[in-house]
């Protein structure tokens, strides 16, 4: 992820926490059709000041500073001094945070290794065999059709094939590291968990809203079939006329 669209996305959230008829934008009333509009533009960017770990003070100053700005009135602070520290600040915010969730997703992968009985690979990996397959092993340059479930540590649910009731297929080199490795320790038919630290899924930055930097994924896949590379892109390949 750029930081410009982090930052850009920053001040697009807080947008919506302008109010021209409270100081505490919480008590605004949501009233007509384009309230209600951009509330929910609001909420749904403002999943990336969820990575900030933000007080109510300084959501309040957040606030207060684009509501002066969009009522054209004078910045109360040096905005050449402050515009140098705001990406310092989102950036030292970003990191403490990710930090936190990667000793968390550790100490939820050794649980899980002990708890589970489970695997660790030597990449960081944990991995259990809920069911065994019996069909074939893809390598890492296949398509695999699979169902999965993935959800964060605290069992919130990010991404799920399975809640939308359609499988889905994709080369296997083309997705988390995590994947790539995963799946190549099943055959078909098989269902397998993965929890995957951060290393090998989004890495500090995260994919927001839905998943903060540093985070552990935990999944739970079924394959259900592999295609063989070659075979991949003769179908994909145009035919003669």
């Amino acid at each position: 992820m750029k930081k410009t669209w982090v930052y850009s996305g920053l001040l697009v959230s807080s947008l919506a926490l302008v109010s021209c008829n409270s100081n505490d934008p919480r008590k605004v009333s949501l009233e007509s059709e384009d309230d209600k509009t951009f509330y929910a533009m609001g909420y749904m960017l403002g999943g990336n000041l969820q990575r900030l770990s933000l007080s109510d003070k300084e959501l309040s100053a957040l606030h207060k500073g684009v509501a002066m700005a969009a009522k054209n009135e004078k910045s109360e602070v040096d905005m050449g001094k402050y515009q140098a520290r705001i990406q310092e600040v989102f950036k030292a915010r970003m990191d403490k945070v990710a930090e936190t969730e990667k000793k968390a997703g550790s100490a939820f992968i050794e649980k899980f290794v002990k708890d589970e009985n489970a695997t660790k690979t030597e990449s960081g990996l944990a991995y259990k065999v809920i069911k065994e397959g019996t069909g074939a092993t893809p390598a890492a340059d296949d398509v695999v059709e699979v169902h999965y479930h993935g959800t964060l540590t605290d069992g919130t649910v990010f991404d799920s094939s399975v809640e939308r009731g359609k499988t889905i297929s994709f080369p296997l080199n083309r997705v988390i590291k995590g994947w790539t490795e995963g799946l190549q320790t099943m055959k078909e038919g098989g269902k397998s968990k993965f929890v995957i630290p951060s290393d090998l899924a989004y890495g500090e930055a995260g994919a927001p809203p839905k998943i903060p930097g540093g985070a552990t994924l935990i999944f739970e896949v079924e394959l259900f079939k592999v295609t063989k590379a070659a075979d991949a892109n003769k179908a994909a390949a145009p035919k003669k006329k």
